[in-house]
């Protein structure tokens, strides 16, 4: 199937609806319907602003990034995002082309 690799990057500290926003991206995406998503904590980077986060001791909490993850077809995408727009969410986000698909083994008789 052809789609897209959607990656949303946020803060651990931004929220919306009282939940972390990377909490609320993956629990919207499944009662979407979507199939499948993560979120995987970023060790260090920098964004738009160029304010290097790094994970140490004394790092303030909450500025670290958070990557979410969703593989989606087109239909999927738009509802996500028209979704995030509606809610007023302020986010980046990178939409990859993916083909994707599923690979089952087959359970021979006897």
């Amino acid at each position: 199937m052809e789609g897209s690799f959607l990656r949303f990057y946020v803060t651990q500290s931004h929220r919306l609806h009282g939940k972390p926003l990377w909490e609320w991206l993956l629990y919207t995406a499944n009662k979407m319907g979507i199939r499948g998503g993560s979120a995987f904590h970023a060790m260090a980077g920098f964004g738009r602003h160029h304010v290097m986060h790094e994970d140490r001791f004394f790092e303030l909490g909450g500025s670290l990034i958070v990557e979410v993850e969703f593989i989606v077809n087109a239909a999927e995408k738009q509802k996500l995002l028209d979704l995030l727009a509606q809610e007023g969410v302020d986010l980046f986000y990178a939409d990859i082309p993916a083909t994707f698909g599923v690979l089952t083994s087959k359970t021979k008789p006897g």
